[in-house]
């Protein structure tokens, strides 16, 4: 793509689903929105597709992509799915789970996808125009959230406008993402034990009351989306745990704590992260040169908040 001309506009209806398939199966990248975030799509099987995912992001080569799949039939054509795999993707499928699998043999995914590794990121969207898609397209598609690499992730189709611009094809308007934060991500080891790589909508307690203790990552390498130190940025200046505004900063309250704009002024954990990316582009937006984020509780999906937020500030 040229990057000069503006990306083509798609309805969330049978007119559009159907173009952004033809656009997909064609190699080109359109916007595409999940339950969590939008997703910067393009054919998982396509090395070209694939690099032009990440010239538009501008994203290290070595951070692999999720790859998105219309059913479980797809999904075990491209990892080997063990009993616990599975479990999982019954209980969690399709939903806000991410999977790293030992990768198949004659897996047919760029290997620019899985930059290199031995595994691979699969996860089944639960939003009714990402499914559409890919049952109309019939092939897996590689999608990590659809804005340059680093910045807030997009919830909402201005967001990607605003973010991309003529780096994508088209941009398919589903409305406001539901989630608002992306998926919980987890490696299941091939000697039974199991990491979790990301925070996400599902809560850590959840996969534990399954599977069990999880092994803490210790100077982990990059194998999932979202392990960068510093990811999610504003660009601006970031100040945590904050009470109140000092001069020059744009508040983001929770509940008690006021400010220019709130996660959620009750103080529901599950607000607060449909609403934080739009919360942190409002607050880029704004005319203030910094931004303090009130405090927010670290259980439950306050420790996705809280993960998001500290790789944004640092």
């Amino acid at each position: 793509m040229s990057g000069k001309q503006a990306p083509e506009w798609l309805a969330d209806d049978a007119a559009g689903i159907a173009r952004a398939a033809a656009l997909l199966r064609a190699g080109r990248l359109v916007a595409l929105p999940t339950e969590t975030v939008y997703g910067l799509a393009a054919r998982a099987d396509s090395e070209d597709a694939v690099a032009a995912i990440y010239r538009a992001k501008g994203r290290p080569d070595f951070n692999p992509l999720i790859v998105h799949v219309a059913d479980l039939a797809m999904a075990r054509e491209l990892a080997r799915f063990d009993d616990r795999a599975e479990l999982l993707a019954e209980r969690f499928w399709p939903g806000a789970l991410t999977m790293v699998l030992p990768l198949s043999e004659g897996s047919a995914v760029a290997p620019a996808v899985t930059a290199g590794l031995p595994t691979i990121a699969l996860r089944m969207p639960d939003h009714p125009a990402m499914q559409a898609v890919l049952a109309e397209l019939e092939l897996p598609l590689a999608a990590p959230s659809a804005n340059r690499s680093g910045a807030v992730s997009p919830t909402a189709p201005d967001h990607v406008a605003a973010s991309l611009g003529g780096r994508v094809d088209a941009i398919l308007d589903g409305g406001a993402c539901a989630r608002g934060l992306e998926s919980t991500i987890i490696a299941l080891r091939q000697d039974g034990s199991w990491q979790l790589l990301r925070h996400g909508p599902l809560p850590e307690e959840e996969l534990v009351a399954l599977l069990g203790p999880s092994v803490p990552l210790v100077d982990a390498a990059i194998e999932a989306p979202g392990q960068l130190a510093r990811h999610y940025a504003p660009g601006k200046p970031l100040r945590l745990d904050a009470r109140e505004a000092e001069p020059g900063e744009f508040m983001i309250g929770f509940g008690a704590v006021a400010g220019n704009i709130s996660l959620s002024p009750s103080g529901d954990l599950a607000q607060a992260a449909a609403r934080l990316y739009a919360c942190l582009h409002e607050a880029a937006a704004s005319q203030c040169p910094r931004i303090a984020v009130a405090a927010v509780p670290k259980e439950g999906m306050g420790a996705a908040i809280n993960d998001r937020l500290q790789r944004a500030a640092a």
